[in-house]
């Protein structure tokens, strides 16, 4: 990476906006349960949306941007570009899926175990080592998720084929987290995003075409739930995580990235009455405590 993993110490300006910028993709993705929520189309169709027309600014950026970085040199470059999308076309298949599946909140609940199966591939196959008070953290922020979700009972509502592809979905988030990262020591931003968003679209569009058939929103608002969540979600938020992962370790980035249902259930409270409960507000603190103790850990390394 452009900084070498990680190391919060010091606090240099780039590693303090590269937090910033985490955490404000982390609050952008964390709304769109509830564009997923509302949109008209099918789950399918509305994942190949969210990715096509994420397309359109991140296209006209790549535009205007007159240094854009190192280019793909070879075949293998290309395929490395393509590698995120791939992954994130089967994450957001299955968690779009086990949202068809099984409850809300165990789809949530379980897609967000992504951050678990990062540090586990870190560590069996990158050989990155990680702290005693890293574990706590992860372990404070994942309890802070359960809580959310209304505590362990709340894993008996659902279907266990359903809990099973939102768990495949994270191990899917997972890759792509880890993917972009590597990828961040050699390309820019900018064109990671433009080959990973095109193709995850190119990806997914046969998926959505086959399972759903029909593609299209039936009227203008659905269009701008669509437009929304991929412009906000995706472009807005993936973008701020990419560039983030030039700065910060994948393990702890997607530690960071468990506000995304901290997020969802704010928004939710205020944009569909989904009211928040004592255990939602507990679930909330201890997820905010959990990345502060891994951010400890990654400072004093």
């Amino acid at each position: 990476m452009s900084q070498p993993a990680s190391t919060l110490a010091g606090a240099s300006p780039s590693n303090r906006l590269a937090l910033a910028a985490l955490i404000l993709g982390g609050a952008a993705i964390g709304g769109s349960p509830i564009f997923v929520r509302l949109s008209e189309a099918g789950p399918m169709a509305t994942a190949f949306w969210r990715v096509a027309l994420a397309l359109i600014p991140i296209l006209i950026v790549s535009l205007v941007k007159k240094d854009a970085g190192p280019k793909p040199q070879s075949l293998s470059d290309y395929g490395l570009l393509a590698l995120p999308g791939l992954m994130l076309a089967l994450d957001l298949a299955a968690w779009h899926l086990s949202l068809t599946m099984t409850s809300v909140a165990n789809a949530t609940l379980l897609a967000n175990l992504a951050p678990v199966f990062v540090t586990l591939i870190a560590v069996l196959f990158f050989k990155a080592r990680t702290s005693g008070v890293f574990l706590l953290g992860l372990g404070l922020a994942l309890a802070g998720v359960v809580i959310l979700k209304g505590g362990p009972a709340g894993l008996g509502h659902g279907d266990l084929s359903g809990d099973g592809t939102a768990m495949i979905a994270a191990f899917f988030y997972a890759c792509y987290i880890l993917a972009i990262g590597r990828l961040r020591s050699r390309f820019a931003t900018i064109r990671i995003m433009l080959w990973s968003t095109a193709s995850a679209a190119v990806c997914i569009f046969p998926i959505a075409f086959f399972f759903e058939g029909q593609m299209l929103p039936a009227t203008l608002y659905g269009w701008s739930i669509l437009f929304g969540l991929a412009f906000v979600s995706h472009a807005g938020g993936q973008v701020a995580i990419t560039y983030a992962l030039a700065y910060l370790p994948p393990a702890f980035s997607s530690l960071t990235l468990l506000l995304q249902p901290v997020v969802a259930a704010i928004l939710a409270w205020a944009l569909l009455n989904e009211a928040i409960g004592t255990m939602q507000a507990l679930g909330a603190a201890v997820v905010l405590a959990g990345i502060m103790v891994a951010r400890t850990a990654r400072s004093s390394a």
